[in-house]
């Protein structure tokens, strides 16, 4: 091979390899730069996709959230209202039991009344029939004392007034008096004597105990004899 010698053949070498790279940069650049622009237009849709779709789902979200946040105040609503339900349903039952033992307890006394009212009813049977044997007891012993002995007796308001005379024989026409009345109980109480008998208390329990209302008017009048007379 030749050696090349001529200076302007070296000079034309370089520049015509300088072109030739420069092309080659330009061409790789230009590759390059179109593809790096096929790349950011790429990128640029795919990242408008992207946000376009976090977007859309940002939204979808916002809505679900809403409708959670929605579903979750309906929840809380119906709650406070499930619970005002029962208080009131408490308190109902409450009231209704309160009723209940009020009537229990007015059955109660309804039934104490009644059972009261019996009782009443049989002691009254039982005082009006004992009422009844002292009244003829007094009109017995009325009838014996006042054709014998002179004995009158006189009703003052709910009381009997007994009055003797032919007791002082100086004065046939003195009076002996004692008052008597019938307690609700049924029972002889002396309220009163004429002179005072400081043994009345004495005779009053012997005429509750033996109920001889003849025996007892006959004591009386022996005391009576026994005061001296004035």
């Amino acid at each position: 091979m030749n050696c090349i010698t001529d200076a302007n053949i070296g000079n034309w070498f370089s520049s015509t390899m300088e072109d030739i790279r420069n092309k080659m940069l330009f061409q790789g650049t230009a590759e390059m730069t179109e593809t790096g622009m096929d790349w950011v237009q790429t990128h640029r849709k795919t990242v408008r996709s992207v946000l376009d779709t976090c977007s859309k789902k940002c939204k979808d979200d916002e809505i679900i959230f809403e409708t959670i946040d929605s579903y979750k105040t309906d929840l809380e609503n119906k709650n406070a209202s499930l619970v005002e339900k029962r208080n009131a349903i408490a308190k109902r039952l409450s009231e209704v039991e309160g009723k209940n033992e009020q009537k229990s307890k007015i059955i109660e006394k309804i039934e104490m009344v009644r059972v009261e009212q019996a009782k009443k009813k049989e002691l009254i049977v039982s005082q009006n029939k004992a009422n009844k044997d002292r009244l003829k007891n007094l009109n017995k012993a009325k009838q014996v004392f006042q054709g014998r002995l002179g004995l009158e007796i006189r009703k003052i308001h709910e009381k009997l007034q007994f009055i003797f005379r032919d007791i002082n024989p100086k004065d046939s026409e003195c009076v002996y008096t004692f008052m008597l009345r019938i307690s609700e109980g049924g029972l002889y109480q002396i309220v009163s004597s004429d002179p005072p008998l400081d043994c009345m208390a004495h005779l009053e329990q012997r005429l509750q105990e033996t109920n001889n209302f003849s025996a007892f008017l006959a004591n009386v009048r022996r005391e009576f004899l026994a005061q001296k007379p004035q």
